[in-house]
């Protein structure tokens, strides 16, 4: 273990809705935690700051994934926060993390809660803390879920983006978190809406040539993407657009992303104009459901390469594609080919197929693995390809972070400008708080975009070269496994090893490996 270095870490988080009900400000956290080390004489070695950021997760805040990284490194020998549920609503993972700090041999302080978390008793006040505090979380989450459930049930539109419609405030409420909004039509998305059921119900178009069509002509989703077969999909189920309002599709999307599937969501009558009529709509779920009916699998090969190789088009990952053909002596055969994704998903508009022969590009790609094991100089040629790779992708990190800097230095420029502006010119108080709430909002995702940057800086610039005996090591053992693995374990071993592989023309280029120490550990 490393030795921590004296010195104190601030960590100061707050979510975009906390800072708007509560009050609760980065800035006069990070204020409170200054004077606080300046009174008792404590060294700051550096500050890890989150905006807007929930405390649901560890994962998707980069500044608490950094803070942890620089505590395994020695950089200080305490944390110091504003309050502990600024580490984590969730009891579970404030236990991970303050147990993850005591191994490291770094101290822990709160400025709020005054306890000793190194004795029994303050590991059960702790305790008792991060559960009240993951009560305090579930019960908001599931007030603010009861709230937008009665909204939906009312008919109103609880937000979000939806091709056809703009989004308006009608007003404020009493409730600085409540916001009565509702859907004014856009004529121009409406007719494209209205164009896609009519070209399935009536025209009998299918999800692609639906999507192949109108990117053709030029059209595009509500954020300006290429429209796709799921996209198509989407709109064709959407009873918003038949007056309806539909709520609570998934639930606990936090945790089941899109498995969490609620057969009994909320529909009801909404406020708004619906787009398509009655009739359209009903013809259009009749035909779909009639469509959505799998037929059985004949054929079941398996295609390992799915997402590794990559179209030399657009660079989309490549998926598997079928076809069937019958020989003269009336015999059917399957063959597997690997095409464009975006080509499959988006049409001809997008990108071509593009195919590559499964059997071939498979067999060149164990061949260049097993290749690697038995030839020193091929073996030579990958490890150094590797750490060249691992290096050079540090640099445009390193320019982004540092131009990133350069714009938070503008903006604080751009602000006291502002503030001299409104003081010696007599600058109207609303256009200051309009601009200032603008320069706000573009410094937080600045700062935010600097966090995730120093984070990914940080584990590049700890990670040492991979050593050749290690790399032969690890790919004679996964040859061997691969080599006795069945279909599916295959397509997982190469998802571990291969990070992607490129296509030139009709065959496979070349392979670049992930070699990290997970992997290594692995094997």
């Amino acid at each position: 273990m490393v030795e921590p270095r004296q010195g104190v870490a601030l960590y100061v988080r707050v979510s975009t809705e906390e800072q708007a009900e509560y009050g609760y400000s980065i800035d006069a956290q990070l204020d409170t935690l200054r004077t606080f080390c300046k009174l008792h004489g404590k060294t700051i070695t550096d500050e890890y700051v989150e905006r807007g950021v929930s405390g649901t997760t560890i994962e998707g805040r980069p500044e608490l994934l950094r803070m942890l990284h620089d505590a395994e490194r020695g950089n200080f020998s305490e944390l110091l926060v504003w309050r502990i549920n600024r580490l984590s609503r969730k009891q579970l993972d404030l236990m991970q993390i303050m147990k993850q700090l005591e191994q490291l041999g770094v101290g822990f302080e709160s400025f709020t809660e005054k306890f000793d978390t190194s004795s029994p008793m303050g590991k059960f006040a702790l305790q008792m803390m991060g559960a009240v505090g993951e009560l305090e979380r579930n019960t908001i989450v599931e007030n603010v879920k009861s709230g937008m459930k009665q909204r939906a049930r009312r008919g109103q539109w609880n937000g979000g983006i939806v091709l056809g419609y703009e989004t308006t405030q009608l007003k404020a409420s009493g409730n600085r978190r409540e916001r009565v909004t509702t859907l004014e039509v856009v004529p121009e998305e409406a007719a494209i809406v209205r164009r896609i059921f009519e070209m399935y119900g009536t025209s009998g178009l299918g999800l692609k040539a639906i999507a192949n069509r109108l990117n053709h002509e030029g059209h595009r989703t509500k954020k300006g993407n290429p429209f796709s077969v799921y996209g198509v999909s989407e709109i064709l189920r959407n009873p918003l657009y038949v007056g309806k309002i539909r709520y609570n599709v998934r639930e606990n999307w936090a945790e089941k992303r899109r498995k969490g599937i609620n057969k009994h969501p909320i529909i009801a009558d909404g406020e708004h104009q619906p787009i398509v009529s009655q009739e359209l709509w009903d013809q259009v779920q009749a035909l779909y459901d009639k469509k959505s009916g799998r037929p059985p699998r004949v054929f079941q090969g398996s295609f390992p390469l799915t997402g590794l190789l990559r179209c030399p088009q657009c660079g989309s990952g490549m998926v598997a594609h079928r076809v069937k053909d019958t020989l003269k002596d009336g015999a059917v055969v399957y063959r597997r080919s690997y095409v464009c994704g975006a080509f499959r998903n988006k049409g001809s508009a997008v990108c071509k197929s593009n195919g590559v022969r499964a059997d071939e590009a498979e067999q060149a790609v164990f061949d260049r693995l097993k290749e690697a094991v038995v030839r020193p100089n091929v073996l030579r040629d990958v490890v150094d390809r590797v750490n060249a790779r691992r290096s050079a992708s540090s640099k445009p990190l390193a320019s982004e972070l540092k131009s990133v800097e350069k714009e938070l230095e503008q903006l604080n420029g751009r602000k006291e400008r502002w503030y001299r502006l409104y003081e010696e010119d007599g600058m109207e108080r609303d256009m200051l708080v309009g601009r200032l709430n603008e320069l706000k909002a573009q410094g937080e995702r600045l700062e935010a975009r600097r966090s995730e940057l120093r984070a990914e800086l940080a584990t590049q610039n700890d990670a040492p070269p991979v050593p050749r005996a290690v790399v032969k090591a690890t790919l004679t053992h996964f040859h061997r496994l691969l080599q006795n693995a069945p279909p599916e374990q295959q397509k997982a071993l190469l998802h571990l090893l291969v990070k992607r592989i490129e296509v030139k023309g009709r065959s496979v280029g070349a392979i670049e490996l992930t070699l990290d120490e997970r992997l290594q550990e692995t094997f």
